[in-house]
């Protein structure tokens, strides 16, 4: 097949006083298929970027039936059944060898050379010896969903600089100066949100309790060494979910926000953990695991940090999950060490232990390979990670859908850079949909599992409050 060329083109404006929520917020109603992307660590350092992408042109996507869909600018879709789940990694890369990249003259530009997307928890099925029964789905969305879009801004926090990107494929209309004219435009529509009703959820708080226990039996059994259960809720609103997330980031600031806007479905979060990083050769993970809950007191969370650090039963659910990952790296990846252990990190109502674990990618590696090795991450699973999910299916009433996935961008070039989906909304149906789990070991608490999910599911519950309120 001849490859489709790209030539990407990048206009480079002054970003001081526009924010990235402002312009998107001026696009989405112009513009289908736009998604942002954020982080907090605006002026940490010099690599702090937020990314628009606007007008999906190309990508693929597997849907809940099995079905793998490739679609290429300006064609029809080109469905087929997959028929070997362990092919689907190279399919996926295969269909981003279809692009051939003309020569960038600003390094802006491969911001744009790549795909956003995302991998749901049961994508699992298509990268590893494990299947899940049929049951309740809850929301369904496809499994997995990458686009190539026609533009993305991307915008520098350290240096208050904005490129506008474009990707330019024969037979491709372009619109860019609309795009600038919006990014220019100073109206910023907003419109209220509420909810409705009260809030369901899939378990009780004993019917939790009584599956950390089968989980801590398993665990007693030598089933598994340790096991993440998870419990999901929903909360039914009308009017506009973007409101949810601008609380969200406003509430619990994290290194990854997102929200995806697909139409009839959209994923939202503010996500403290990556799933996987590749760049310049180096693929790196963050396990968290080690969890308390922050009073909002200074004094108080620093005496619950030095407790935190010498809790026996959190700490060595955090090695257990440092060694699971330097596991998993290691299946592809050479000279696989761990560059910062246990480290304490504050996030809006918890405080983790966070550990780096780096690997040396080997030449020629598809980083969606790499990202089957390493998924779903430890810290939503367990170890070991396929009886994990086994019993994961089991005991839990639902699939988990994107609970537990992953999102971010797939560049071209093997780059890749995506965020565990936790802390995360899916918006379906005028209902919203979120998750959290916690780590059970043969030592744990039952009630203070549950303690840990609520914790955990704090800022979420506290942004649909501040959300009535934009």
């Amino acid at each position: 097949m001849r490859k489709i060329r790209i030539e990407t083109d990048v206009k480079q404006m002054l970003a001081d006083i526009f924010t990235p929520v402002g312009i998107y917020l001026r696009l989405r109603d112009r513009f289908r298929d736009t998604i942002l992307l954020e982080s907090t660590d605006h002026h940490a350092a010099d690599n702090s970027y937020s990314f628009i992408g606007i007008n999906a042109i190309a990508g693929m996507e597997i849907s809940s039936t099995r079905q793998l869909e490739y679609k290429f600018p300006g064609q029809k879709p080109e469905k087929m059944t997959i028929s070997d789940p362990a092919k689907v990694p190279d399919q996926l890369w295969d269909f981003m060898q279809q692009f051939e990249l003309a020569p960038a003259f600003h390094k802006a530009a491969r911001f744009a050379q790549g795909l956003y997307g995302y991998t749901t928890y049961d994508a699992v099925q298509f990268f590893d010896s494990v299947a899940f029964n049929d049951k309740d789905h809850g929301a369904i969305i496809p499994l997995m969903r990458y686009r190539l879009y026609q533009y993305v801004i991307a915008i520098n926090h350290f240096k208050d600089e904005l490129y506008l990107c474009e990707n330019k494929i024969e037979g491709l209309e372009s619109d860019s100066a609309v795009v600038e004219s919006l990014i220019r435009s100073k109206d910023v529509p907003v419109f209220p949100f509420r909810i409705i009703g009260s809030e369901e959820a899939n378990m009780t708080d004993e019917s939790y309790m009584d599956m950390v226990k089968k989980g801590m039996a398993s665990c007693l059994r030598g089933d598994v060494f340790q096991i993440v259960l998870s419990r999901r809720f929903r909360q039914a609103f009308q009017g506009d979910e973007f409101n949810v997330y601008r609380a969200l980031r406003s509430i619990n600031p994290s290194p990854y926000l997102f929200f995806f806007d697909y139409g009839d479905y959209k994923l939202m979060g503010s996500s403290p953990e990556a799933q996987l990083i590749i760049a310049n050769g180096k693929a790196v993970v963050h396990p968290i695991a080690g969890t308390y809950k922050r009073s909002g007191d200074d004094t108080v969370d620093q005496l619950e940090t030095e407790k935190l650090l010498k809790d026996a039963k959190e700490n060595a659910e955090h090695v257990m999950l440092v060694d699971l990952a330097r596991n998993d790296l290691s299946r592809l990846c050479d000279a696989v060490q761990v560059t910062h252990y246990r480290q304490v990190q504050y996030f809006s109502h918890v405080i983790h232990l966070v550990s780096e674990v780096t690997g040396r990618v080997r030449p020629g590696t598809n980083p969606f390979l790499l990202i089957a090795k390493t998924f779903p991450a430890g810290t939503l699973s367990g170890a070991p990670k396929i009886r994990a999910m086994q019993l994961i299916d089991h005991f839990e009433p639902t699939t988990r859908s994107y609970y537990g996935g992953a999102i971010g961008f797939m560049g071209f070039d093997g780059s890749c850079n995506h965020a565990i989906m936790i802390r995360t909304f899916l918006s379906k149906q005028n209902t919203l949909t979120y998750q959290a789990g916690a780590g059970v070991v043969a030592a744990s608490n039952p009630a203070s599992e549950l303690a840990e999910v609520n914790n955990k599911l704090g800022a979420l519950k506290k942004a649909l409050e501040l959300a009535k309120e934009i």
